[in-house]
């Protein structure tokens, strides 16, 4: 890596971290004037944004991209009205630095409060999600943060003309320009030097492909929030309403398969496997999805000419984002827990059923970030949370799990208030 490279890497990191000390104690007041900036600009800007976003779809870096990722990659009039809405959300949720979440006072007199406070400087790195840009910018200059975002190189221009009207919103509202700061540059050896700036950097949120995060994991000095796949699971109990659990099973597979919520794997109960399944393979393979499945569903779909694929032990914790989805047959809601407990990636998995005893078993016992019981697995969003947006869906449990909003992009310390007490 040269020098200048590495230099550059360097001056951001530091430049955020004096931003950083700025932004924790700036009123409330300012970033929200900031947001709201934000927002009208997105708006007013988006022939650029499209032209930008067109540009990084025929270059080359976009043209080897799976469908699914060209579609995360992709801008459209709907999905910038979308981050507008989203800036503004934020803007008008409550801010939680200074919170109070612990107050004592102790026999020796003293007062011990526990409060939050902005985690310092935030790096994300993510794929071809553009929209990433501008919810991490968002959540973290809400919450006191200084963020430095990394974008995929087939996102780069996009990216880049994003990064130029947040800095503008944030020198309009009076904020250091430096509060946000996107790499700029695709270089890779950028990346490897910014992981290791853990005097300057607070935390790296990766946000894409598994090879991505766990490159980031295994890289990286800074302290990791990871969110390596979404292997999601709809389970149809025996007591399940079949019109129910045909819409949730749809609705979370082909609604937007690209996404890390989407359903990947269906299991059903063997006292009703031959009733539902026909019906929900029918929807399935008229929203063009392709059925691997279990020798027992194979067996109850072959006869009615549903055609299906033999799936591999590998298919059945895997993450398709695409219009794939594994099926099984289970005996009992014992067995659905276990294989999903087993299978999962321990994101989001739902139940679909009449039967409360067993919802609440599986919502107790089910060791995944968030549990639905009759909904689809598409509403684990920051935005569909009332979140206004998202850093990233941990499926990690130290500090933060599922979609993580403001909160979650905290931490806390004590503040001691005396009167001359010493410890004897």
């Amino acid at each position: 890596m040269s020098a200048d490279l590495d230099q550059l890497v360097l001056s951001l990191a530091q430049r955020a971290r004096a931003a950083a000390l700025v932004l924790a104690t700036v009123p409330r007041s300012a970033k929200d004037a900031a947001l709201r900036q934000l927002a009208d600009l997105i708006e007013s800007s988006q022939a650029e944004l499209l032209a930008a976003n067109e540009r990084d779809l025929a270059g080359p870096d976009a043209a080897v991209l799976s469908a699914a990722a060209r579609d995360r990659l992709r801008l459209n009039e709907s999905r910038i009205k979308h981050l507008a809405e989203s800036v503004r959300e934020v803007a008008a949720l409550p801010d939680p630095v200074g919170d109070l979440l612990e107050e004592t006072r102790r026999p020796n007199g003293l007062l011990i409060r526990k409060v939050r406070v902005p985690i310092g400087v935030i790096a994300i790195i993510f794929e071809s999600r553009p929209n990433v840009t501008v919810d991490c910018a968002i959540l973290c200059l809400k919450s006191g943060n200084a963020s430095i975002l990394r974008g995929g190189k087939e996102s780069f221009h996009t990216n880049t003309a994003l990064a130029v009207l947040i800095t503008r919103a944030l020198v309009a509202a009076g904020l250091p320009a430096d509060a946000v700061q996107l790499v700029p540059t695709t270089d890779r050896s950028a990346l490897t030097s910014l992981l290791k700036l853990d005097t300057y950097i607070h935390c790296v949120i990766p946000r894409g492909g598994e090879g991505l995060i766990r490159f980031v994991a295994q890289n990286s000095t800074i302290p990791v929030i990871k969110h390596y796949k979404g292997v999601c699971f709809v389970y149809v109990d025996r007591a399940a309403d079949f019109a129910m659990a045909e819409a949730i099973t749809l609705n979370a597979k082909v609604q937007r398969p690209s996404a890390c919520n989407a359903a990947e794997q269906l299991l059903v109960h063997r006292d009703v496997a031959a009733q539902f399944l026909p019906a929900i393979a029918r929807a399935l393979h008229a929203n063009k999805v392709q059925l691997r499945t279990d020798a027992a569903a194979a067996a109850i779909l072959a006869p009615v000419g549903i055609p299906t694929q033999p799936a591999t032990a590998e298919d059945y914790s895997t993450e398709f984002l695409d219009y794939v989805i594994a099926v099984r047959v289970v005996d009992s809601i014992d067995a659905a827990i276990a294989t999903i407990n087993r299978d999962s990636s321990n994101h989001s998995d739902a139940i679909v059923t009449a039967d409360e005893a067993a919802a609440r078993r599986f919502l107790a016992e089910i060791d995944s970030a968030t549990v639905y019981w009759n909904a689809s697995t598409r509403f684990t969003d920051g935005f569909e949370f009332g979140y206004g947006a998202e850093i990233g869906i941990s499926t990690d449990r130290l500090h933060a799990r599922g979609p993580m909003g403001l909160r979650e992009l905290c931490s806390y310390k004590f503040i001691i208030e005396g009167t001359g007490q010493v410890r004897g």
